[in-house]
């Protein structure tokens, strides 16, 4: 291992979590708050993620001597969010249901059969629904905070432009130097020391299950771990893919209680580590998601911190940073969702009814969405195959 590694694959991992982490990180703050976690419970949803995808990046790459790179679910996160009326408890209850499914998908190699079973324009059009209410937040915040919002925006306008990789961070840089130069930071009640983890005994429940652990799986399965398998075969790796969406689900199983809502494959992040600028030998890249895995691992225990941090920056500072960090995976979603011509008005359903909001029967929006979208599309198809030839 030591004779593999090097200076750029070391750098390419810290950039991975450096924009995998400012791109996400809010969203996690946000889905725990909105869950009623206790500042101690939020430190320890970082430390669970960050332990979780910190063990699993360098023990899956070093045992397949690949560039393997996992991270948590953003949109995972986001549909927390968008989930309402839910104890931490029950949440918890979820997040086991949906690591289990990974799990049994990955383990018995049904991953590739089930996910063909969810219409690619059905999934992207949930995933934008889940992921738009972000941006509306954004726009909102800007009424509030038009001068810290509106340098924002421009940063991010200017870094697609000039720096896409860095657009993000440099994003979250610019709102805190502009929030700092007005006294809107306080890093009075940060805490450095280590994070603890906290315990959650899980509640189970039918809605729970339906509500959120299944829409969990559905859009870790179709818009975190289909892309990450996509990307590794473009980068010509090939570690199998069902032990390692299994290993995603175990970690995620055994860390659920902690806050670990969901661990899957990277994607764009894993670019970063599996192209050129890793190393020029695409078998020395494997050390590039190890670094990362230190990076992470570093994160999850300097957890307290990181909560700290985020509960002293103004709240109109986090959710743009949301909102910009998740701009082109909403219109990438929407494209995708629109892209069949058959398709859109099952499509547009699906995004209507997730973006809505509604709850029935104690089940959220998300899953309704999916309901109502299949069943147009079932309707479509029934209609294309009854009607007579010409």
């Amino acid at each position: 291992m030591l004779k593999d590694a090097s200076f750029s694959a070391l750098v390419a991992g810290f950039i991975a979590v450096l924009v995998g982490f400012t791109s996400s990180v809010a969203i996690v703050f946000q889905a725990a708050q909105g869950l009623g976690a206790t500042p101690e419970q939020i430190t320890s949803w970082i430390w669970a993620l960050g332990v979780g995808t910190g063990v699993t990046s360098i023990g899956l790459s070093l045992w397949y001597r690949q560039p393997v790179l996992t991270a948590w679910s953003t949109p995972g996160a986001a549909l927390l969010v968008a989930t309402h009326g839910m104890s931490l408890a029950t949440a918890t209850g979820g997040f086991i249901v949906s690591a289990v499914l990974i799990t049994i998908a990955g383990a018995s190699g049904l991953f590739e059969k089930l996910m063909d079973r969810v219409p690619v324009a059905i999934a992207a059009a949930l995933l934008a629904g889940v992921l738009t209410r972000f941006g509306l937040d954004a726009a909102l915040a800007a009424h509030a905070d038009p001068l810290l919002v509106g340098v924002m925006a421009l940063v991010f306008v200017l870094g697609r432009r000039l720096w896409p990789r860095f657009a993000v961070p440099g994003v979250l840089l610019a709102g805190i130097a502009v929030a700092a130069a007005r006294g809107g930071i306080s890093l009075a009640n940060v805490q450095w020391g280590w994070a603890k983890p906290v315990f959650v005994m899980p509640e189970f429940s039918i809605a729970a299950a339906v509500g959120l652990g299944l829409p969990m799986f559905i859009v870790t399965m179709a818009s975190q771990n289909l892309p990450g398998v996509a990307a590794q075969r473009a980068a010509g790796v090939t570690a199998p893919v069902s032990p390692v969406i299994a290993t995603t689900g175990i970690a995620t199983l055994l860390l659920a209680p902690f806050g670990s809502f969901g661990l899957n494959l990277a994607a764009i992040t894993a670019a970063i580590c599996m192209g050129p600028e890793a190393h020029p030998d695409p078998r020395r890249r494997y050390i590039a998601p190890v670094s990362a895995g230190v990076f992470y691992l570093s994160i999850g225990l300097g957890g307290g911190a990181v909560v700290g941090l985020m509960a002293a920056f103004p709240h109109a500072l986090v959710v743009a940073v949301a909102g910009l960090a998740l701009l082109g995976t909403v219109s990438g979603a929407l494209s995708a969702a629109l892209a069949v011509e058959k398709h859109r008005d099952a499509a547009a359903l699906t995004f209507l009814i997730t973006l809505s909001g509604v709850s029935l029967g104690g089940i959220g929006a998300p899953f309704w969405g999916v309901v109502a979208g299949g069943v147009a599309l079932g309707v479509q198809h029934f209609r294309t195959a009854a009607r007579p030839a010409p």
